[in-house]
Parts: C-alpha cells; sequence; structure tokens
C-alpha cells in the first residue's frame, strides 16, 4: 500500500498521519527548482542548489523527495545522424591532445563541433544544423551558430566571434573531427593569420572529441525532449535562450564543481589576479 510504518502505527491508534511542515516546505522547494530547471536538474544539482540557498538537507533526503513527487530528470538520447563530411583530399591535422594535460586555465584548448536538429520535416532532410565552440576549461560556449546547410561557413562565422570576444593567445589549441569545414582553406587560413595551432580527431576514433559528444547529447536532451524546431527562427531564438541565457550563465555542471561556466571563470579570474598582482 506504499504506507510508512510511521504511518501505519499512528493510524492504529487513531492519529491521522500527516506530512510535517518542514516537509511540505521541502517537498515543495524541490518542485520549484526542478520546474525552473525545466527537467533539466537530477537529484544532485538538486541537492546542490537548495545547499546552496541555505537548507540542510542530504543528498538522499532529495532523491527521497523527488521520488515521492515522482519527478524525474530528462536523460540525452542516443539518435545523432552523420554530420561529418570529410574529405579525403584534405589532409588530416594530428591530435594534439593525446598526452597532453588537461587545461589549467580559459583560452588554451578550444574544441568544436556540429550537430543536427530536427525539424518537422526532418523526414525530407530538413534538418537545421548547430555549430559550437567550447572552451575545454570552462566548459563556457563561446561561439555557435544555427543555419540550414553545413557549408565551410558554419564554424568560421562562430569562431571568428571567439576570436573577437576572447582574443586567444598565439598556440591555443582549436580541436575539432577531421570534418570538411575544419579542412577548408579559409578555416586554416583563419588558424594561422592568429598564430593558432590546429588539432583533430583521429580517423574513426569519436572518443578524440568525447567533450563536444557529451555536450550535444546533454544539450539535446534539454532542449528538446522529444520535441523538434518549427523552424531557423525558432532555432535560433531557442538556441539563444538556452545557450546565452541558461547553459553559460546559471546550469550547475557536475565536471567544473557545480558551478556555470560563467562563475568558473570569474573565480579563476579572481584568483589569477589576486595571485599575480603587478
Amino acid at each position: 500500500m506504499e504506507v510508512s510504518h510511521g504511518a501505519y502505527y499512528n493510524f492504529t491508534k487513531g492519529q491521522t498521519y500527516q506530512t510535517s511542515l518542514n516537509r511540505q516546505l521541502l517537498l515543495k522547494e524541490v518542485k520549484a527548482i526542478f520546474d525552473f530547471h525545466k527537467r533539466r536538474y537530477g537529484s544532485l544539482r538538486i541537492w546542490d542548489e537548495m545547499k546552496d540557498k541555505g537548507y540542510k538537507i542530504g543528498l538522499y533526503k532529495v532523491k527521497s523527495l523527488m521520488k515521492e513527487l515522482n519527478l524525474i530528470a530528462i536523460q540525452p538520447k542516443s539518435f545523432v545522424p552523420r554530420t561529418t563530411q570529410s574529405n579525403p583530399n584534405l589532409r588530416r591535422s594530428p591530435n594534439l591532445l593525446l598526452n597532453l594535460p588537461f587545461p589549467d586555465g580559459p583560452n588554451q584548448v578550444v574544441v568544436g563541433d556540429i550537430t543536427y536538429l530536427p525539424t518537422p520535416d526532418h523526414s525530407e532532410d530538413g534538418w537545421l544544423y548547430l555549430a559550437v565552440w567550447m572552451d575545454l576549461f570552462s566548459r563556457k560556449i563561446v561561439g555557435w551558430k544555427v543555419d540550414d546547410n553545413m557549408e565551410e561557413d558554419l564554424v568560421i562565422d562562430p569562431f571568428r566571434k571567439v576570436i573577437k570576444n576572447r582574443q586567444p593567445p598565439e598556440g591555443m589549441i582549436v580541436h575539432s573531427d577531421g570534418g570538411g569545414q575544419y579542412g577548408s582553406i579559409n578555416f586554416r587560413a583563419l588558424l594561422g593569420a592568429h598564430k593558432l595551432r590546429q588539432s583533430m580527431t583521429r580517423k574513426n576514433d569519436h572518443y578524440d572529441n568525447a567533450f563536444a559528444e557529451s555536450l550535444f547529447s546533454r544539450f539535446k536532451a534539454e532542449i528538446l525532449d522529444e520535441g523538434v524546431f518549427k523552424d531557423l527562427y525558432d532555432a535560433k531564438i531557442r538556441v539563444f535562450e538556452f545557450i546565452e541565457g541558461y547553459y553559460n550563465t546559471i546550469r550547475k555542471h557536475s565536471s567544473i564543481g557545480y558551478l556555470s561556466p560563467i562563475q568558473f571563470e570569474d573565480k579563476y579570474w579572481i584568483e589569477y589576479w589576486k595571485n599575480n598582482k603587478p
């Protein structure tokens, strides 16, 4: 009957079991956080956010409350159409990330990738495409573009924004798969003009770009949840809202201590300038 021992014994004594006021408040807060993040947060992130708000609560308690409320977070789906279009005539750059220590600061390694965005007529090849550039240290998306094709401008245009906004130092590694967009003359000329180093995954080894793959898996799960984008305009608006208004600024990332990418970078720069005073 899914009744606790305490509730049963209270019933046998003629007492009516009622949820305590404190538990009601906790249930309300868990539901509020879950709804605010649109089903994107599981128990770990909800627990961390409740601690930020001053609640003294354990992870097991949060899981119990979520189970009581029947709250189930969105999980990534596995379907990924092919978005890498390799050109056998283009030279593949070596993978510079192999055996390289993980970045200890921003603007050391930027990784890029392309993914599909489904539309109502995607069965007739009506796909849209999203290209992103992500700082590997902070997980911040530092450049992105949505379009209805996978021409080289899909990756070049957002990378120009990376250069403009981040002012990357000479030697920064720019990592991607071996798609033709990344091996194009124009993209490589852009990297060369700013003295940046190109890195590519090894052929047929998708684990070489696992960080971008993980990003897109989570992105699809959290922004779509079995849905589609109406058209190109709808996709641009919703991707903007997700990346600039949520992913970079609010969403807690487990890999960076349950901070948002912007919070993580701010924390880095505060420590950096504290330790490098003129």
